[in-house]
């Protein structure tokens, strides 16, 4: 494939051993959309670019988190943003594990390690005990980076941390999320002159992906969500992402969760808003050095892939696999509910080097023009009685 078919000029060429490698991942795509008789779906595109083993973007050693574009990573997440994500997150968690009574937690998708990190020390400073702290990612070369992140911010609680290969069939405890649900592969869909077709991906005379669009009919294609897009207002042209691999990593945690909660914290709308008549184009978009563009085909694993998520389904596949809907909200109500202000209070206001940075974080974690309202946190429980503090005011959960 010819690299150059793809590169906006004002996004930064990658360094030739990257480039190599996102032309392996490439040559094995382009082989399998051969093998397949010329399409595939976008969503297996999307899976592979983003987790062939030792080549996707989350499995091949991309640097992914970071602050700017010069460190080589492509977005930054609210834990990297501020520590002070994490030390409120943990109060809500204190509260879930206090009302479970149970003493376990498991992260999917842990990133740098420094949620993990801030959790454990945030808990062990409100007194909170805990035995283990799971983690989960595909990503080898994160977990290094975990391990190591833990061991230096905290290394008297790194013995608790566990990483592992495959899921329990049954889990007592909190589970968190930060930023899992969008970074799941979604199937795309395009209403072209009133009629529904499923958009998959195509090689052309050149060598390079292109989309491909082939009618999608019942019966014919078992992941065909009828009832979701048909109820999608309009006849114009439109694109739509179902997520089906969202909906079943939830159903599977749901299941898995005997008793304990299970946060979620990403960006997305309730189905109404999601499938709006006026977002004609979907919300499928791609992170390349902390600039934001809507080519997938770019360097397939050196970049992000991602859509918002669509939390009605998330949260109907949820209670489907058993679970209680404990709250759905924005995160700055989650935030602000569950004591942000306070545990930045906790910075002494004259000592400016540090409050000033503190204070612009949360700002932008909770401004509505920011994280605040854009990001929402839906959360799941079994074994817990009421709600929590966090969704105690402002609960969205009638908008789902």
């Amino acid at each position: 494939m010819n690299p150059k078919a793809h590169e906006p000029d004002s996004l930064p060429v990658p360094e030739p051993i990257a480039l190599a490698q996102s032309d392996a991942l490439a040559a094995m795509i382009r082989a399998e959309i051969v093998a397949a008789g010329g399409w595939l779906p976008f969503e297996r595109y999307m899976e592979r670019a983003l987790y062939a083993p030792g080549l996707g973007y989350y499995t091949g050693g991309a640097r992914k988190f970071g602050l700017l574009a010069d460190d080589g990573s492509d977005f930054v997440t609210a834990p990297e943003m501020s520590p002070l994500f994490a030390s409120t997150l943990a109060r809500a968690i204190a509260e879930a594990l206090a009302a479970s009574g149970t003493r376990a937690l498991m992260e999917f998708g842990a990133g740098t390690g420094k949620l993990a990190a801030g959790i454990l020390l945030a808990l062990d400073a409100l007194g909170v005990e805990i035995d283990s702290y799971w983690i989960v990612d595909l990503s080898g070369e994160l977990r290094v980076r975990q391990r190591v992140t833990i061991e230096a911010l905290a290394p008297h609680l790194a013995s608790r941390v566990t990483w592992l290969d495959a899921l329990p069939t049954q889990f007592e405890g909190v589970v968190i999320g930060n930023e899992v649900l969008d970074a799941m592969p979604v199937s795309l869909f395009a209403r072209k002159d009133a009629v529904w077709h499923e958009r998959g991906v195509a090689v052309n005379a050149d060598g390079a992906f292109v989309f491909s669009d082939r009618p999608a009919m019942s019966g014919r294609d078992a992941h065909w969500p009828d009832g979701v897009l048909a109820g999608i207002e309009g006849s114009e042209d439109y694109v739509a992402e179902t997520h089906d691999a969202a909906l079943a990593f939830t159903r599977t945690v749901c299941a898995m969760l005997v008793r304990g909660a299970a946060f979620f914290i990403d960006y997305g709308f309730p189905r109404r808003e999601f499938y709006h008549p006026q977002r004609v184009q979907g919300t499928l978009m791609c992170h390349y050095r902390h600039r934001a563009h809507d080519d997938p085909f770019l360097y397939p694993g050196l970049q992000d892939i991602t859509a918002h998520v669509e939390f009605t389904g998330v949260a109907q596949a949820g209670v489907e696999a058993g679970a209680d809907l404990l709250g759905y909200t924005s995160q700055a109500r989650f935030l602000m509910n569950a004591g942000i202000t306070d545990v930045l209070s906790e910075l002494d206001p004259r000592d400016a080097a540090r409050f000033l940075p503190a204070a612009n974080a949360v700002q932008k974690l909770v401004s509505e023009s920011e994280m605040g309202e854009l990001f929402k946190v839906i959360a799941f429980s079994r074994g817990i009685e009421g709600t929590l503090t966090a969704f105690a005011r402002g609960d969205r959960s009638h908008t789902l």
